[in-house]
């Protein structure tokens, strides 16, 4: 797919059926967000791959927001490792673009996903056991729709460039 149909065509998929993503992708998807940028390329993310009846268990302790998908991301940053100027770490950020390839190439290859902030870090670090350098950031749950999961009546609501751009 190109990337600009990529980018047109995700959406939020807020149901998923039992499919199982198929390793291979899974594999790409997290090839994805190894690649990505990351603020003087530190690196400071964790990802868990959340698939087993066990952890999904521990998960919904922590979020409703799985949408009945069988393999969630969680994506942790690193807020130790992560490039420092003064007060601002770059965790959630380097978390964010980390995650962000991850969707577009889940999209890419026809798995479906949203991203997820609605979740207690709290209960998913006691969960998982997650160090305390490691702040949870999101969870991607990714799979494949049901046949009746369309789009939010909102998401082709865009504003108009000239209201979100500025030429200075």
């Amino acid at each position: 797919m190109e990337l600009e149909e990529v980018i047109k065509n995700r959406f939020s998929c807020r149901k998923f059926s039992d499919k199982v993503v198929e390793k291979e992708k899974l594999n790409k998807i997290l090839e994805a967000g190894r690649l990505a940028p990351t603020a003087k390329n530190n690196q400071p993310i964790k990802i868990y791959v959340i698939q087993s009846e066990e952890a999904i268990s521990k998960l919904d302790k922590g979020t409703i927001c799985r949408y009945g998908a069988k393999t969630v991301l969680l994506i942790c940053g690193d807020k130790e490792k992560a490039f420092q100027d003064g007060e601002y770490s770059s965790y959630e950020m380097d978390a964010s673009i980390v995650t962000t390839h991850m969707m577009l190439e889940a999209t890419n290859l026809g798995v479906d996903n949203i991203w997820i902030r609605l979740f207690d870090g709290d209960i998913l670090r006691k969960e998982f056991d997650i160090p305390s350098n490691f702040i949870p950031v999101c969870l991607l749950p990714i799979g494949y729709k049901i046949e009746e999961c369309i789009p939010s009546r909102l998401h082709e609501t865009r504003k108009n460039i000239d209201e979100i751009v500025k030429f200075i």
